[in-house]
């Protein structure tokens, strides 16, 4: 039997915002924006899909609906890493991110399992980029 991870849900403030940094900071791919139900306060939502190019598994953009998820922006991991992002070219990304004013929380340093460095993504969620 085959399996995959489809998506994650990442909680954002507001969807537009959100597909910009993933796209233009981080250079993913917006894989889908269509209409969906409403929320449970009656605003209409989107079903936001954004994914690494050639990567499998997207993030959906979810657009935080009260106040308990609106409570967890930025903090979907506790403060931990709760994603990883692994690029074939390092240096490259992490000099382009940089350029693109991603926020990086640590330096680059080397690891048994590569190159890495911890950035926040427009929610304020920690991030590996690993190379």
């Amino acid at each position: 039997m085959e399996m995959s991870l489809d998506h994650i849900s990442v909680i954002v403030d507001e969807y537009d915002p959100a597909i910009e940094f993933f796209t233009k900071a981080l250079g993913f791919e917006l894989v889908e924006d269509s209409p969906a139900l409403t929320s449970a306060e009656g605003r209409p939502k989107r079903w936001v899909v954004v994914r690494p190019p050639g990567g499998g598994t997207g993030l959906l953009l979810a657009r935080a609906d009260g106040e308990r998820q609106t409570a967890a922006v930025g903090d979907q991991w506790a403060g931990r890493v709760g994603l990883f992002l692994r690029v074939d070219d390092f240096d490259g990304a992490y000099a382009r991110m940089v350029e693109a004013g991603v926020r990086f929380v640590s330096e680059p340093r080397s690891e048994p399992y590569g190159r890495v460095a911890v950035f926040l993504d427009i929610a304020g969620n920690r991030w590996d980029l690993l190379g």
